[in-house]
């Protein structure tokens, strides 16, 4: 008799029926409630920031510009002012605040009409993948069309505002936002929620041709998340105390909502012994902590290492503590949560693999880059203030080597730790009386 009956196969076809009807309906919420989070982290971040004072109500379009820049999207800046004057301006970063806070809410939509279940085929996962990529592409070209201001800039008082009065000029700069690329970038950044969310969810049906990996990947995949969460939780934590204690807590609420993983990120990489180059010129700044700014403000290209911060503030080595710590906790993690058959050498690769594609990422996502520049008949940064330069970039060879060894050596022990746990696949022998 075979194991699926015609009653079994009708509810399953029924609950495909059901899976198609209603599956636009769990895409559009999952959808509107990842860009309404985002929206509300971003508009609540600049608020803290001051971005409510810019002129000609431009708050809302700043809002949607960095949700845009948030999932990959690009904004471009540009100015003029005429024939005497002429702007340039450039800003690559990523809130990671906003991409974190939206790319957690809209997995958990994906996952949720899929949990139950310990296969799914590639046709269904595609086709819930194609709804949210439908509704995600919509509301890309809706954010990109509305994130476009122009603002003017002031010349302040003297010889070059009266130029600018003399021949009716004034320097104007905006931002605009390229459509296609952002609403390329913005499908790969949700292509690449789905995965990771497939990969780390327990509990998230496969295609059962990949079956077979998620013994050796899944572990590892569950373990950077966790890892990556405990740090933003972590500088969450430093950042409310900090808040509380300190001088200017709404730039730190502002860090806090707007790049606080950018900067708890970026320490995990120092911590394994990750070298960044940097410079911070002009009216650009980091609102916390003060040290990075104090190393990154010198006149030619700064190297930001733990050597280089020590020797500001001892309490760096600090970091390299903090991260011997939780990588080792989430090498014991990794190794629990796979199989008993799995040995002590292979849980060291996996962490060592894992390690790397994680500090591969932050190493991309992480890099910072801000310029702005305004010449008045030729003559550049006149009055002072008027041009500045903020980058940071990491020697990535270097930065995936440390990530290695370190996955390496907190993988073993971590194999070795989880040894004296219980763990799928063992199987408990009982010990013969002898009494």
């Amino acid at each position: 008799m075979s194991p699926h009956t015609p009653s079994d196969q009708a509810v399953a076809r029924n609950g495909e029926r059901t899976a198609a009807r209603h599956g636009w309906v769990q895409a559009v919420m999952a959808v509107l409630a990842g860009l309404i989070v985002m929206g509300a982290v971003a508009a609540i971040g600049l608020w803290a920031a001051g971005a409510t004072d810019l002129p000609d109500n431009a708050y809302p379009r700043v809002v949607a510009a960095t949700v845009v820049t948030a999932v990959g999207g690009t904004v471009e800046f540009a100015g003029d002012a005429g024939v005497i004057a002429e702007t340039q301006a450039g800003l690559t970063v990523i809130p990671l605040s906003v991409t974190l806070a939206g790319a957690l809410v809209i997995a958990a939509g994906f996952l949720r009409p899929l949990r139950h279940r310990a296969v799914a085929g590639a046709a269904e996962l595609t086709g819930w993948a194609a709804r949210f990529a439908v509704l995600w592409v919509l509301a890309l070209v809706g954010l990109a069309l509305f994130a476009r201001q122009n603002f003017e800039i002031s010349l302040g008082n003297g010889t070059i505002s009266d130029i600018g009065e003399l021949f009716g000029a004034t320097p104007k700069v905006g931002f605009t936002t390229d459509v296609p690329r952002t609403v390329g970038f913005g499908v790969l950044w949700l292509a690449g929620v789905f995965v990771l969310a497939l990969l780390v969810s327990p509990g998230a049906p496969l295609p059962a041709r990949l079956l077979r990996f998620q013994e050796s990947v899944r572990p590892a995949a569950f373990a950077m998340v966790a890892l990556l969460l405990t740090y933003v939780a972590l500088g969450v934590v430093i950042g409310l105390v900090a808040a509380a204690t300190r001088d200017h807590a709404s730039a730190t609420f502002a860090l806090i909502l707007l790049g606080l993983p950018n900067l708890v990120w970026l320490s995990l990489t120092i911590g394994l012994g990750a070298t960044w180059n940097g410079r911070v010129d002009g009216p650009f700044g980091l609102p916390m902590p003060r040290l990075l700014d104090e190393v990154l403000r010198t006149p030619d290209v700064s190297t930001l290492n733990i050597h280089t911060l020590a020797e500001h503030d001892a309490r760096v080595w600090w970091l390299v503590v903090v991260d011997a710590v939780l990588l080792l906790a989430a090498a014991f993690l990794m190794a629990a949560r796979s199989p008993a058959r799995m040995r002590t050498w292979q849980h060291a690769v996996h962490m060592a693999v894992a390690l790397v594609l994680t500090v591969l990422m932050i190493c991309l996502v992480g890099r910072i880059s801000a310029h702005y520049g305004l010449s008045v008949l030729g003559i550049g940064d006149i009055g002072g203030g008027l041009q500045g330069e903020l980058f940071l970039k990491p020697q990535v060879w270097t930065a995936l080597g440390f990530a290695a060894l370190w996955g390496l050596v907190t993988g073993f022990l971590g194999g070795l730790l989880a040894k004296r746990v219980h763990r799928k696949g063992e199987v408990e022998t009982a010990t013969p009386d002898r009494g």
